[in-house]
């Protein structure tokens, strides 16, 4: 079965200092159709003036042929409101879970704070598009099925992260079909756990290590393959995210080229 249509966004997390000009020729230049931008202190666009910045923005890019696909940033009615204005059809959050409230807890609050949301969400036609993360957030296909699926997919929807779905050892065939009824876009990266301390310490200490589409613990292959099975079509979110850092520019080329040959 053909794969349908698909647009390769990237992250623009690594580069917070280029002015939006040179970002969108910077992305364009690497293959790419559209951009996630964060909306974050330090950024191109900042919270406090999101409601003139990011229209502006989606404006300055269109000019230069990038899309401004999404956003991670907040999720208040300014950022609705500059997101309609914009064009922008998703915010994208990650949820974490206080360990002082517990993940039921922690849950039933966010349910809570989304159905304050869904009327904004519905006014002004924007989505949120909750990503699954490791550690103590909503981490993998269950629980972030479990917190969304009673909403609609046009107001609360999932973020599928290949990486973070790795790292907490699920199977991407499964998990793309536990969230498949309100998949909005795919994050595509890789990492792996690697041990931060010696074998004479006392309790062992392991991290992600940052890597390729192909040397992570995420089978870019079995991913695609099975969104090619289901006839997938959307925004696929390469969010280069490396631990080596100074390459960043070679290996998201490189990661790109790697994506486009598994999905065309």
């Amino acid at each position: 079965m053909s794969l349908g249509v698909v647009e390769y966004a990237v992250f623009t997390k690594p580069w917070p200092g280029l002015p939006l000009p040179a970002l969108a020729d910077l992305v364009k230049g690497m293959g790419f159709d559209a951009v996630e931008l964060p909306v974050r202190p330090g950024f191109q666009v900042v919270p406090e003036r999101v409601a003139a910045d990011l229209p502006a923005a989606a404006r300055v890019l269109q000019q230069h042929g990038v899309r401004l696909a999404s956003v991670a940033g907040p999720t208040d009615e300014a950022t609705l409101a500059a997101c309609a204005d914009a064009g922008v059809p998703l915010i994208r959050v990650c949820l974490s879970i206080p360990a002082a409230e517990g993940y039921l807890a922690a849950e039933a609050r966010l349910q809570r704070e989304f159905d304050g949301l869904v009327p904004l969400l519905e006014r002004y036609g924007v989505a949120i598009g909750v990503q699954n993360h490791c550690d103590a957030c909503v981490a993998n296909a269950m629980g972030l099925r479990h917190l969304i699926e009673r909403y609609d997919r046009r107001h609360i929807a999932a973020v599928w992260d290949a990486a973070h779905n790795a790292l907490n050892g699920e199977d991407p065939e499964l998990a793309i079909d536990i969230v498949w009824s309100h998949l909005a876009m795919v994050n595509l990266k890789n990492a792996f756990w690697r041990r931060v301390n010696g074998p004479e310490a006392l309790d062992v200490t392991w991290r992600p290590f940052w890597t390729t589409g192909r040397q992570g613990l995420a089978s870019w292959p079995r991913v695609a393959a099975e969104l090619r099975r289901r006839n997938w079509q959307g925004c696929l979110c390469l969010t280069a995210e490396y631990s080596d850092h100074d390459s960043t520019d070679r290996l998201i080329r490189d990661d790109l080229a790697y994506a486009r040959e598994l999905f065309q």
